[in-house]
């Protein structure tokens, strides 16, 4: 089957075909975490299985999806939207503290949320690999707007003198790759160290790479833009 079906309209048990719809599109998705998340995994489910555990019909499902491969990128990027959402209130309720005490908040947010379901990091590191060069587009976007994320911080963080002035791009790129293997790693049983643990060495790591051998903080310093950590136009994918 090529494309989607079309879904009734109208008003039908005390619900509007839009709110009948966005209940279909939750249970599929909430289905889909659950099989593409842990048993049988992404690539064994088929779509007369993703719509008996959501309680729908396979009809159901191409009215609200043409293929499980798009299933899969809107539970990627829901995923990543819970994840970006707890950190963008840690750094809201962060604003005011000192380099060390906001970072910290921040990754606790970071792997706090990741961590709270270990179907949410399968999907984010395991299933969403090597599915299509779709996926991996978007894959690749959405580490983008994390390496965005960390720039922005950085260049605060440089603009109070609490940092480095430098091009943090590469750095961030680089950070967050080795952020993403080690909590997979940790969830998956291969570090021994608790959660905790995993979290303050990456503050550690982030600090080193903030604040390097041989700098000393600088006066801080209002208004302008650090071009160090202009965004760079090839990672422009994001809306």
């Amino acid at each position: 089957m090529t494309g989607r079906l079309r879904a009734p309209t109208g008003r039908y048990g005390g619900k509007t075909a839009e709110e009948r719809q966005a209940e279909r599109r939750r249970r599929f998705l909430g289905a889909a975490l659950q099989l593409f998340g842990d048993t049988p995994g992404y690539r064994a489910t088929t779509v007369a299985a993703l719509s008996e555990a959501a309680g729908l019909s396979t009809r159901q499902f191409y009215e609200e999806f043409r293929t499980l491969e798009d299933v899969l990128a809107a539970l990627h990027l829901q995923v990543n939207e819970w994840a970006e959402q707890a950190v963008l209130l840690a750094v809201a309720g962060a604003e005011n503290l000192p380099l060390a005490e906001r970072v910290a908040a921040i990754f606790h947010a970071y792997a706090a949320n990741v961590t709270r379901d270990p179907r949410r990091i399968r999907i984010t590191f395991v299933e969403i690999i090597g599915v299509s060069p779709r996926l991996e587009e978007q894959r690749l976007a959405r580490r983008a707007r994390w390496v965005d994320l960390m720039c922005a911080e950085a260049e605060a963080a440089v603009g109070r003198g609490e940092a480095a002035p430098r091009d943090y791009r590469l750095a961030a790129a680089a950070f967050i790759g080795s952020v993403n293997g080690l909590l997979h790693d940790w969830n998956a049983g291969w570090v021994g160290a608790t959660l905790d643990e995993v979290v303050e060495e990456l503050v550690r790591q982030l600090l080193g790479i903030l604040r390097p051998p041989g700098w000393t903080p600088a006066p801080s310093r209002t208004g302008g833009t650090v071009s160090g950590c202009d965004p760079d136009p090839r990672q422009r994918t994001m809306g």
